[in-house]
């Protein structure tokens, strides 16, 4: 199972752990796991991008805007803008690509 994995790989990690959860012609999802207080560095979607909180309480930040989402919210991520994602508790986000 994908969640399960990220969760047994984080116990040792450092960074945030990543996985492909599907991937189609036109899309691609994604798992992101976070331990509190991991961040992803400013970085940027090739592809417009949906994230939804499945777990924990993450800060999505976008244009010296910080945006607050806790389990089951979600936001819209659009291409080719820089954003980070930071995790204020244990976190699991799941990205839909395309």
């Amino acid at each position: 199972m994908t969640v399960q994995s990220i969760k047994e790989q984080l116990k040792s990690s450092e960074k945030p752990i990543a996985q492909s959860f599907h991937t189609g012609d036109h899309f691609k999802v994604l798992l992101f796991g976070f331990k509190k207080e991991m961040k992803l560095e400013d970085h940027t979607a090739h592809h417009p991008t949906k994230l939804l909180v499945l777990e924990g309480e993450i800060i999505y930040h976008q244009n010296k805007k910080d945006e607050r989402l806790k389990q089951f919210e979600e936001i819209d991520i659009p291409a080719e803008v820089p954003h980070s994602v930071a995790a204020l508790e244990d976190s699991i986000v799941l990205l839909t690509q395309g």
